[in-house]
């Protein structure tokens, strides 16, 4: 494969490599993030509400995010290469971290405003008006945020659901907006009402920005998934011996395994009585891989056999273990 190749599939994603579903979100979380930025900007052109700022400010960081994600969910799905060869899945942590700082820089910025603001004192009017628009840009954000959401989780992408979590976050900031603009509408001389929302609203999406930066360094930094663990270390034990499942094996040591994006790597050593050949060794490893990767659904699963040295082995005394097949029925 040539550079200008290899540059072209990372650079420029190949979209046949994505699914149209996802391909479809990507593309809508963009276009509705466009959407409401204009429609937040402007209550806030009408109103010079601290609280809509705070909430318009939050929308830029989510038509950036969301062309990143866009990007980033169609270069996770191109197939691996030669100087890839694990795939390209890792970019997926990448826009999540990317997005968490974003909503973090907005969060500074917002809570900037508000001080400001409380220091010159608040001036927002036509909050008929902001209102009427801040209602409407949540309520199209929560659910275009609850899609996201089902539908990253349902594909195992953390793009869709760090960009679902935003829009959804996005939307409850809405609510804080709207509550605070209601209630100077009702109550015109409380105008503190104002700045004090805006720094909910930067304290709330600080939170989030940390915990997406958070998941984002786990995902870089290979932190091993619970979930996983614990339905690897289930298939792996039902084939410890004598009585285990076939093909059974003496025991099973150095279990490791990480995601790459929605993908997943796992590799561990199976001990096998001495007595089995090159052949069934392979058969039995080859076995249990094809079963762990069915079980996660996306992934590559790799054994290391070894030879049992133990004086005394139910498994060995037993006899070796027999042919192993795949649970499809194919050799292994």
């Amino acid at each position: 494969m040539t550079r200008g190749r290899a540059l072209n599939g990372v650079v420029f994603p190949r979209l046949k490599h994505v699914p149209r579903v996802e391909a479809a979100a990507a593309a809508a979380s963009v276009g509705i993030a466009a959407a409401l930025l204009a429609v937040k900007f402007t209550a806030y052109y009408l109103t010079e509400s601290a609280a809509i700022f705070s909430d318009a400010l939050e929308s830029i960081v989510n038509v950036v995010a969301s062309i990143v994600a866009a990007y980033s969910l169609f270069l996770a799905h191109q197939p691996p290469d030669e100087q890839h060869p694990y795939g390209h899945g890792k970019v997926e942590f990448l826009s999540a971290g990317f997005e968490g700082g974003m909503i973090l820089i907005a969060a500074c910025v917002i809570a900037f405003r508000a001080i400001e603001e409380m220091i010159r004192g608040p001036g927002a009017h036509e909050l008929d008006w902001g209102l009427l628009l801040i209602f409407l840009a949540g309520a199209a954000n929560g659910v275009a945020g609850l899609l996201l959401l089902i539908l990253g989780r349902r594909r195992h992408s953390m793009t869709l659901i760090a960009d679902g979590k935003h829009l959804l976050s996005d939307a409850i900031t809405s609510v804080g907006v709207v509550v605070a603009l209601l209630i100077m509408w009702l109550r015109p001389s409380w105008v503190w009402v104002d700045p004090i929302a805006a720094l909910l609203v930067a304290a709330y999406i600080a939170r989030m920005g940390t915990h997406l930066l958070s998941e984002s360094a786990a995902g870089l930094m290979d932190h091993q998934d619970a979930a996983d663990e614990k339905l690897l270390r289930e298939i792996l034990d039902a084939h410890v011996g004598a009585t285990g499942h076939e093909p059974r094996i003496c025991s099973y040591h150095k279990l490791r395994h990480r995601h790459s994006g929605r993908y997943h790597w796992v590799d561990f050593h199976i001990v096998v009585p001495s007595g089995l050949d090159v052949q069934r060794g392979h058969e039995v490893a080859s076995a249990i891989e094809h079963e762990i990767e069915i079980a996660l659904g996306e992934g590559n699963a790799t054994a290391h056999v070894e030879p049992c040295t133990r004086g005394e082995c139910a498994m060995c005394d037993d006899g070796p273990s027999h042919p192993a097949e795949r649970t499809d029925g194919q050799p292994a």
